[in-house]
């Protein structure tokens, strides 16, 4: 279910992406304070401007939430980020979304001019 969650919200799906979800579902954007409906997470998401890919890194079930680490990326090679997402799963639906996204980049200059640590890829 997971794989097939993240595939419909990378390809800006909109009636696949609303199928995964109970009716009274929320998404928790907590990087910018914002909690969604259904509706407005999958026009948030659809109408993101950009065509997007992306790959599941990481996946691991604790109770009823599945965590999910997924590198999402612009087509175009212009943006990359990663969404870690703790997904609740009830009924065989997504009852809730606590999501939390960073934009991949290169450190900071101060810990540059360290010299300290080293790629992980």
């Amino acid at each position: 279910m997971i794989n097939h969650f993240w595939l419909a919200v990378l390809n800006q799906d909109r009636d696949s992406i609303k199928q995964f979800f109970q009716d009274d579902a929320y998404v928790n954007w907590h990087c910018t304070n914002e909690r969604f409906t259904v509706d407005e997470f999958i026009r948030a998401n659809c109408e993101y401007p950009g065509k997007w890919n992306g790959e599941i890194e990481r996946v691991e079930t604790v109770g009823d939430v599945t965590i999910t680490v997924v590198r999402v990326y612009s087509k175009d090679g212009s943006a990359s980020f990663h969404a870690i997402s703790f997904i609740r799963i009830q009924d065989d639906k997504i009852a809730s979304v606590d999501e939390y996204w960073a934009d991949d980049g290169a450190p900071p200059q101060w810990r540059q001019k360290m010299k300290i640590g080293r790629p992980i890829k």
